[in-house]
């Protein structure tokens, strides 16, 4: 089957200036002098692609990728194995808005935050991230509530990843029944390996929540392109909720330490298994309207030396 036609959308990437930060009392930090590796978690870890020796994982490399895979836009969530990004990233949005939306990420690990969140809002972010999963299982407190209920108010989108499982998915369930209004964009595919991973994926029988596949290609790294399993649980997943409710997204820049930034989404593009406007929906036309983009940038293909 040929590759779908469409202008595609990276539902979920990752961008940053330098990396140094501390989570749960574990410091990451780039290693000098090949500054493509960190220390995470106490391990070394190849965080970059190997030429990346600076360590800087920019918009501009990050637009090379894209032009040259086609990817026309993309989605710029935050972690707080990034180190909050919130003043580059509002750089990247004011520098290059038709190719990016980028969450702001408010530091809700401490007290306070909600004043905080309100000032990322006022600077133009669109959106806000929230690493539920690292924060404590029960992450829903009333600071957090009025959170979400400001962001209902003014239109500002929610991106979350939830602790593996349904650990906390009835609290999602609460937020959503006093925030109906709330768009809410699911993350890493529900943790799609892990046991129970499906209570994430309904969440999406509701009206504004829809999931993203960020890091799908990392969590069924051991089966390999091009991922057989990783496109049966996206069919799984779209007679559960509808393929309109899914979003491609490819976890860069970190899981093109394996794979290229095209094998990303071609193993979606290239299945059988999928029909063409099911890919369509999933890569390009379901992130469009989720997130708002408008016209998307044409991209031509260009050959390789090696072809």
């Amino acid at each position: 089957m040929e590759e779908v036609r469409c202008k595609i959308i990276d539902a979920h990437a990752h961008l940053w200036l330098n990396v140094d930060t501390v989570v749960n009392g574990s410091p990451i930090h780039p290693l000098e002098p090949n500054r493509s590796r960190s220390i995470f978690f106490g391990e070394e870890r190849q965080m970059l692609p190997p030429y990346m020796t600076d360590g800087q994982n920019t918009a501009e490399r990050f637009l090379s990728n894209m032009d040259y895979a086609q990817v026309s836009a993309a989605v710029i969530t935050q972690e707080f194995i990034d180190g909050l990004q919130n003043s580059y990233l509002q750089q990247v949005q004011q520098q290059y808005p038709d190719r990016f939306f980028c969450f702001g990420m408010p530091e809700t690990r401490q007290p306070g935050f909600l004043s905080q969140a309100k000032q990322l809002i006022e600077q133009g972010f669109k959106g806000l991230k929230i690493p539920a999963a690292r924060l404590n299982v029960q992450f829903l407190n009333d600071e957090m509530m009025q959170m979400f209920r400001y962001m209902e108010q003014h239109g500002i989108i929610l991106g979350i990843e939830l602790a593996d499982g349904d650990v906390q998915v009835s609290q999602m369930e609460e937020v959503i029944q006093e925030c109906p209004k709330l768009k809410i964009a699911i993350g890493h595919f529900g943790m799609v390996t892990r046991p129970n991973w499906m209570s994430q994926i309904r969440l999406a029988r509701h009206e504004n929540v829809y999931v993203e596949s960020g890091g799908i290609t990392w969590l069924f790294n051991d089966e390999f392109y091009p991922f057989p399993s990783a496109i049966k649980a996206i069919k799984e997943a779209a007679d559960e909720v509808g393929m309109e409710k899914l979003m491609w997204g490819s976890d860069y820049p970190r899981t093109i330490t394996a794979i290229t930034y095209k094998m990303s989404y071609d193993f979606v593009s290239k299945s059988t298994e999928l029909t063409d406007k099911e890919k369509r929906l999933f890569l390009c036309d379901n992130a469009k309207h989720f997130f708002g983009f408008g016209k998307l940038k044409e991209l031509p293909y260009i050959k390789n030396m090696s072809e």
